[in-house]
């Protein structure tokens, strides 16, 4: 089953977050807590989205999103931030699952596109990806602006 996240799913969806920064090998820069991920997924300022993966009574999957805009097709996007399944339940449609609901809810708001990064050397990903349909923007290099340098170039 695949819903909207609640609330109450904060810690599970933490774990899984962690998992996720795990295998990117990037756990040192995960610095999400229960009270962030509240504030800025169910707060009066919601920044993103989430759905959820069930499988057996247990969440095993999550896709966080969000509202982007497109100057050349004049119309919002989506913005796929992660999608994670764990890898016990990978296999079994849960990620494709997640994709087609974020790929519907783009549909049903008359958005452009749905779009996402992925590390280069994930190759099963990738793979996946093209399979669904989805190509690479190898012409696209992307950026990224954080912690102290966003900080002393926010701050002139």
């Amino acid at each position: 089953m695949i819903r909207p996240a609640e609330p109450a799913d904060v810690p599970a969806i933490l774990k899984l977050i962690r998992e996720l920064a795990d295998y990117e090998h990037l756990l040192d820069q995960c610095i999400a807590t229960e009270a962030l991920l509240t504030k800025n997924l169910f707060g009066p300022e919601r920044a993103a989205e989430i759905l959820v993966a069930i499988r057996d009574n247990a969440i095993v999957g999550y896709a966080i999103f969000f509202k982007t805009f497109s100057t050349f097709l004049a119309r919002p996007g989506i913005y796929l931030e992660d999608i994670y399944v764990q890898p016990q339940h990978r296999g079994k449609g849960i990620g494709k699952g997640m994709l087609r609901e974020i790929a519907r809810i783009a549909v049903s708001r008359d958005y452009g596109r749905v779009e996402w990064s992925v590390l280069d050397w994930n190759a099963p990903s990738i793979a996946f990806y093209k399979s669904l349909g989805a190509f690479p923007l190898e012409e696209w290099t992307m950026f990224r602006l954080t912690g102290d340098s966003l900080k002393q170039f926010g701050s002139v």
